[in-house]
């Protein structure tokens, strides 16, 4: 009978020792099995942390080579039908005294952050508040006789093209918390942001529309209350996959904006006859 009992007892401690080693095993092939999970937030701050000087200073190559055509004397231009001067590789608008347009200025603001560089200014943007000339007509003549403070500007900007491309640079970086202040869809807007920057040389587009059509922002920045800024270029989108693919409706969402910006505008503007280059320009998102 003791027997009995001895043997029974030994069974019972046999099975719940084998269920708790059991139970253990199971436990530690969940926690191993997990993968770990990468804070999102730490990733999204890669995005900008990770990007080399090297790669920054071929983005401003680019980006100089599509406001300016890659030409030094274009880093001082008017164009003709606009009612302000365009300067450095991101022809950054600089309005006259008095006299704002409806799209954002840059040029004070690149003037500001260089300033806080300590470095040397040029005679014109130490002395000028706002744009100092008063018509297309008369920058194009001092530049033609060869102003020696207009060539001043000219070198200084040329000479200094890492500089504005990082402004450009930190404007990116600032715009995404703008935006999401802005839209009505927020997660797809931030979705489609980090699925372009996390893409192979996905920054570039980025870099180059904040700068090229500006955040999207701006209430002003509108007809026919829609705008074409990178905010609307995002809320366009509806993709999930990284790489080719994002940069590929990247670039197409942003021809849609702006084909529907001409279609939107005062035909007696004549934007239309902008849109071929700004869509060849859209077409190097992709490449």
């Amino acid at each position: 009978m003791k027997k009995s009992k001895l043997l029974l007892a030994a069974v019972l401690i046999f099975c719940s020792l084998n269920s708790s080693s059991s139970n253990l095993s199971s436990s530690n092939s969940k926690k191993t099995s997990k993968p770990a999970q990468i804070s999102k937030t730490s990733e999204n701050k890669d995005v900008f942390r990770n990007i080399s000087k090297s790669e920054l200073d071929a983005i401003g190559e680019k980006i100089f080579k599509n406001e300016a055509g890659g030409a030094k004397s274009n880093l001082v231009y008017w164009n003709e039908g606009e009612n302000f001067p365009s300067l450095g590789i991101g022809h950054f608008i600089w309005y006259k005294e008095g006299e704002p347009g409806i799209f954002e200025e840059s040029f004070p603001q690149l003037v500001e952050y260089i300033k806080n560089k300590n470095i040397k200014l040029p005679k014109i943007m130490v002395k000028n508040k706002y744009s100092p000339w008063k018509s297309r007509q008369e920058l194009n003549n001092l530049k033609n006789s060869k102003n020696a403070d207009i060539e001043e500007l000219t070198n200084f900007l040329y000479n200094n093209k890492d500089l504005q491309v990082m402004f450009i640079f930190k404007r990116l970086e600032a715009s995404l918390e703008k935006m999401l202040e802005a839209s009505d869809n927020k997660e797809n807007v931030k979705k489609q942001f980090y699925r372009v920057s996390n893409s192979p040389n996905g920054l570039y587009p980025l870099i180059d529309y904040v700068n090229f059509k500006g955040e999207g922002t701006n209430p002003k920045e509108r007809y026919n209350g829609q705008g074409w800024g990178l905010l609307q270029v995002l809320e366009n989108m509806k993709g999930t996959e990284t790489g080719k693919a994002a940069l590929t409706e990247f670039s197409n969402s942003a021809k849609f904006v702006l084909q529907r910006r001409v279609n939107n505008s005062d035909p007696s503007k004549n934007e239309k006859k902008w849109l071929q280059g700004w869509f060849n320009r859209c077409n190097t998102y992709a490449e």
